[in-house]
């Protein structure tokens, strides 16, 4: 729990601070670019506090010319932390609508045009957020998916979500799959205690969504390069059929 404590101390001592001094200045100078590294510097410190390490590979895989969907199996509460600041340039994301209520937090992920995604299956809901993602692409932000949509129990990865292929046909943008392990063990769903330890993040050749006539097939090709990637342990239980 120690690790844990670390990691609020920084979040609640400088969270709130850079949001009260640096929303009112990021709406006078319209842009929130200053605030977004500050942020993604405070959610490194965190994770550094807690006792986490880093070991990052296939950085050379990111283009440096065009926006980016990244794609990211998800596993632990620490995830976002630990991906969100090693992504080059600003990045919108798509996560649950409730976090946008959070108080101050809610108002800089406005500000950062990150899009609100709704449990459920209302179309309206779903295109909603697709044009919103969509949107951010075209203003320059890269956009960081997990398409699973929520945490694994056991850390292996599970199905996927369709909306996040369809943002990509439709937008033709180049999605970056990332292979992420290690987070599971440090903070496992439906606890807050945190252990210290390495965060592995490999990110991997592009997919480009044009290559593919169909968005299954372009969800099952990104789902097998994060699943070849993933340690044996958490390679989802269909691995061996998804070649087939």
């Amino acid at each position: 729990m120690f690790a844990t404590l670390k990691l609020l101390f920084v979040y609640t001592a400088l969270g709130p601070l850079a949001g009260i001094l640096g929303m009112p200045y990021s709406l006078l100078v319209q842009d929130i670019s200053r605030l977004y590294r500050v942020a993604m510097w405070i959610a490194s410190a965190g994770v550094r506090a807690a006792g986490i390490r880093i070991e990052v590979s296939g950085l050379e895989n990111v283009p440096s010319d065009r926006q980016c969907i990244y794609m990211c199996n998800h596993v632990s509460n620490l995830d976002p932390p630990v991906i969100l600041p090693l992504l080059p340039g600003r990045c919108s994301v798509l996560l649950k609508r409730e976090l946008m209520r959070i108080p101050i937090l809610g108002t800089a992920m406005r500000m950062g045009k990150f899009v609100p995604v709704e449990r459920g299956h209302r179309r309206e809901a779903a295109q909603a957020s697709v044009a919103a993602a969509a949107d951010a692409l075209r203003s320059g932000l890269n956009i960081l998916v997990f398409p699973e949509g929520t945490r694994a129990k056991d850390g292996r990865l599970s199905i996927f979500k369709k909306g996040p292929f369809f943002l990509a046909q439709q937008t033709e943008a180049p999605i970056v799959p990332i292979a992420l392990s290690g987070t599971e063990r440090m903070m496992r769903k439906g606890s807050i205690a945190i252990t210290p330890g390495v965060a592995k993040v490999h990110f991997l050749p592009v997919i480009e969504p044009t290559q593919y006539e169909t968005r299954e097939e372009l969800l099952k090709a990104v789902r097998k390069a994060i699943a070849d990637a993933l340690p044996d342990e958490m390679k989802p239980e269909d691995y061996l059929t998804m070649a087939l």
